[in-house]
C-alpha cells in the first residue's frame, strides 16, 4: 500500500488547555509516523548505519479542524508525495474516533549524507520505495515555499539550547521549536489566540549552548517568531501561527 497507517492514543504530556491535543503534540505524532513509514521502506533511523542516509526536514503547514481530547485515539494516514532531484513531499491525514477528518498537513524533505551531511539526490529507485501518491491535502494551495521575513519586529528575546531540546543528531530538535516560539508569544496571545493553522520553516540548525535570537511580530492576524544565529547572520526558524476566529 503507498499510504502508511498508525493509531495513537493521546496522553497526558499531549494536551493542554480544555484537555485538548496540542499543536505540538499533533507535530509530534506526525514526525513518530513519517519515521514509521521510513522504517518499512527501509530509509529509516534504523537503516542509516546500512545505507548512509538521512531525511531532514525543511517545512510544515497544518491546519486543525478540530481537536480531540486526553484518551482518545487518533488516526494518522501518510503518503509520499512527488520528488524533486533534492526534496520530496509528504502529506498527512488525521482522523478521530468515528472517522471524521480532523486535521491535514503537509510536509517537505532533502536527502542528505548522514556522515557529511551534503544534498543527496532522491533516486527513483529509493522514491519508489515509498509508493508515492499524486494526492495533495491542500489542493491548488501554494506548495511550502520560503516564508517571508517581518519588516518590523515589536520585540526580541533570545533563548540557549539546553540538553533537552536536543537529537540525535544533536542539534534542536524539530519540535523543541515550537516549544521556544510559544515562550515567545504575548502572553495574551499565548493563553487565548486560537491558532489552528501554522507553518515552520527549518534553515540552520541549532547546537547545544548556542544562542538564539528571537524576534516577534504580529502581521495582520499571523504572529511570526523568526529565530536567529546570535550575531544575527543567519536564520534557524521561521514560525507562522495564524490566528483563527471562533
Amino acid at each position: 500500500m503507498s499510504k502508511f497507517e498508525h493509531d495513537f492514543e493521546i496522553g497526558f504530556r499531549d494536551v493542554g488547555e480544555s484537555n485538548k491535543l496540542t499543536n505540538r503534540a499533533l507535530v509530534g505524532f506526525l514526525e513518530d509516523i513519517a519515521g514509521m513509514h521510513s522504517n518499512k521502506a527501509g530509509y529509516g533511523l534504523n537503516n542509516i548505519e546500512t545505507t548512509g542516509l538521512t531525511w531532514v526536514l525543511l517545512n510544515w503547514k497544518v491546519r486543525i479542524f478540530s481537536r480531540p481530547l486526553y484518551g482518545e485515539t487518533i488516526h494518522i494516514s501518510t503518503w509520499a508525495r512527488d520528488s524533486y532531484k533534492y526534496f520530496t513531499f509528504r502529506d498527512f491525514e488525521v482522523f478521530d474516533i468515528n472517522n471524521n477528518l480532523i486535521a491535514i498537513a503537509s510536509s517537505k524533505w532533502v536527502l542528505m549524507n548522514a556522515k557529511e551531511m551534503s544534498l543527496q539526490k532522491i533516486s527513483p529507485e529509493l522514491i519508489n520505495k515509498y509508493t508515492p501518491e499524486l494526492k495533495k491535502v491542500f489542493g491548488d494551495e501554494p506548495e511550502l515555499n520560503k516564508l517571508e521575513i517581518p519588516l518590523e519586529y515589536e520585540f526580541t528575546d533570545s533563548y540557549v539550547a539546553k540538553r533537552k531540546d536536543i537529537d540525535i543528531n544533536e542539534h534542536v530538535h524539530n519540535v523543541s521549536y515550537i516549544d521556544i516560539a510559544y515562550e515567545l508569544l504575548p502572553e495574551d496571545v499565548y493563553k487565548h489566540a486560537k491558532i489552528d493553522d501554522f507553518e515552520i520553516m527549518y534553515k540552520k540548525e541549532t547546537k547545544l549552548g548556542e544562542t538564539i535570537k528571537c524576534f516577534y511580530s504580529k502581521v495582520n492576524s499571523s504572529h511570526y517568531i523568526v529565530m536567529k544565529t546570535d550575531d544575527e547572520k543567519f536564520i534557524h526558524c521561521i514560525i507562522k501561527l495564524n490566528e483563527t476566529t471562533l
